[in-house]
């Protein structure tokens, strides 16, 4: 195979020093014959923090049919304990002032923590365009070569085949 600026050269209308990372790196992979592609969710999740990891649980729970349907219980269940249950001794009478104040406490914890795991995962989608480009620009490359190789082969029959002809054409001519 040939060498790498050998290789850059052919593929790119660039020098080598004009190319980015990430196309340094695909080319390389590619002159090595080495796979590029990766799970994406492992390798993302493997640079992910103890702290990055809880917000997305916290997201994937808050925002789940079942912590609605969970939450919407509990609610019902605090006023139904607060007015029928406890008429006399509600520790939250209507209208559930203190219920009020736990709902503005979880609103106020629980949004951060969404918007966090949103900015994760936009974090994350980044992440996995940037490894589609990797992949489709080594496929590209991939592409490229077989191309080369098959332009190069044609060529090559072609050149036998007017020599051909040329050494027919000659015969004819000789004989007629």
């Amino acid at each position: 195979m040939s060498t790498l600026p050998n290789f850059i050269h052919m593929h790119f209308d660039k020098s080598a020093d004009e190319l980015g990372e990430i196309e340094k790196r695909v080319l390389a992979k590619a002159h090595e014959r080495k796979v590029i592609s990766t799970d994406v969710n492992a390798a993302f999740s493997a640079r992910a923090s103890l702290g990055e990891r809880l917000a997305d649980n916290i997201a994937r729970v808050g925002g789940s049919w079942a912590f609605i349907v969970t939450f919407l219980v509990f609610l019902a269940f605090w006023c139904v304990v607060n007015t029928i249950v406890l008429v006399t001794r509600a520790f939250d009478p209507y209208p559930f002032i203190f219920l009020n104040l736990i709902l503005s406490m979880l609103a106020a914890i629980q949004a951060p923590i969404i918007m966090m795991s949103q900015n994760r995962q936009t974090e994350r989608d980044r992440f996995e365009a940037a490894k589609d480009y990797e992949v489709n620009l080594k496929a590209e490359l991939e592409v490229l070569s077989l191309h080369q190789k098959i332009d190069v082969k044609v060529l090559a029959e072609l050149a036998a085949l007017r020599e051909d002809v040329a050494r027919l054409s000659q015969a004819l001519t000789a004989k007629g």
